[in-house]
Order: structure tokens, then sequence, then C-alpha cells
């Protein structure tokens, strides 16, 4: 039986990739006189934030630094509310959920800053997740299982017990390895592909889904 539900945070419960990428514009080209293209970044989609900056930034012949990141981060965080699309079911799926009795928790590869910025964003208090695991706690990013291995140590629930809502391959894939069920939403990739990565079940969108979610695990 499942008490615990994870969400994986971009592509699952809100899209900051035109956000990020435009802070990542911005900070290269102000701080390192950079002047990339917007579609330099698609390419490193997915590989956590210092990779997706440092990779431009290496393009171009400039070894990445740190504060390249944080200067992104620091623009990302003062323009989120005009620049990142939360989806509509996010805050009403969450409270549905804790409303029933389950535990909730958030595991994303982004630096714990920009994740409680989108969290912000939703307009959920954080007291709401029994976990928030984020790529500062781990070591090894996905289709590694550890940041879905924290969450569910963190929250007291074991792995098996536990659900994942994922919108990525990498992460389907690392919730399976983590011995969870998992949902994937077709935000990112299409239900073949996730199908094939291992998800348990596709959906298109995730309102309504605590029915649906009743149906899928019980």
């Amino acid at each position: 039986m499942i008490k615990l539900v994870i969400f994986d945070m971009d592509g699952v419960l809100i899209d900051s990739e035109h956000a990020i990428t435009l802070a990542a514009l911005e900070a290269l080209k102000k701080g390192w006189g950079i002047n990339a293209d917007y579609a330099d970044f698609k390419q490193f989609t997915g590989m956590g934030e210092n990779k997706f900056i440092g990779g431009v930034a290496e393009l171009y012949g400039v070894p990445y630094d740190l504060r390249m990141k944080d200067m992104a981060y620091d623009i990302y965080c003062k323009t989120a509310r005009e620049r990142v699309t939360v989806y509509g079911w996010s805050k009403p799926l969450i409270k549905s959920l804790v409303e029933q009795g389950y535990k909730v928790a958030v595991a994303s590869a982004a630096d714990m800053v920009k994740v409680r910025c989108n969290i912000e964003c939703i307009g959920i208090d954080t007291s709401l997740f029994s976990a928030i695991i984020t790529g500062s706690d781990v070591t090894r990013h996905k289709p590694d299982p550890e940041v879905f291995l924290k969450a569910s140590e963190a929250a007291g629930i074991s792995p098996s017990e536990s659900l994942v809502f994922e919108d990525a391959v990498s992460g389907v894939k690392a919730a399976k390895a983590a011995g969870m069920k998992c949902i994937a939403v077709t935000t990112s990739f299409d239900r073949e592909t996730l199908i094939k990565a291992g998800a348990d079940e596709t959906l298109d969108s995730l309102d309504g889904a605590t029915d649906i979610i009743k149906t899928i695990i019980e």
C-alpha cells in the first residue's frame, strides 16, 4: 500500500525550462561577456544546472565557474513569478493527497535555492512536505536512485510503499531502481518512451490524479 508520494519538480509540478534558460543567458552575458544563443542550452537540459550553464559557457571557450550558477539562480529567483509556469494541478493535487493521509515529498535534481523558489511559486507551504531532497543533498544524480531513496528515508516510509511522479526517462529509471512505483506525466516525453523506461502508468495531465492514483496503486 502506498503511503508516500514523491514529486519530481520540473515537468511535474512546474515548467521552469524557459525561466532558467533566460536567467542563464543573462548571467553569462552580464558576468562573463558570453553572447550565447537560447538554443545552445537545449542539449544540456535535464543534466543539472552545473552542466546546463557550464556546458554552454564551455561552448564559447569559457571554463565553468560556480559563480555563473549563483548569478543565474539570483536572476531566476527574482523573475520566477513572471517566468515560471505552474501547472494548474500542482497545488490542488498536493493538498488533496495530504488531506487523504498520504505523506508527500519533493525529489529534484535542482539545487535547494531553486526548489524552494519553485515551491513558493506554487503557493504551497513547505511544512506540507515530509521531505525535500535536492541536487544539493546527493552525490549521484538520476538515473541513480539516490535522490528517491533519501526522500523515502527522510519521510520514514519504505521504498516499496512509495510512489513517484516523474516526467523524464532518467527519473523513471531512478524511481524503478529505487524499488518504487512510478507514474509518468507526458509533459517532456511521449507515452511509449516513458513506458519503455519502466513507468507503471502514464498520464497526459495530473488533473484529477487522486482518483487515478487509487486505481493504480491499490
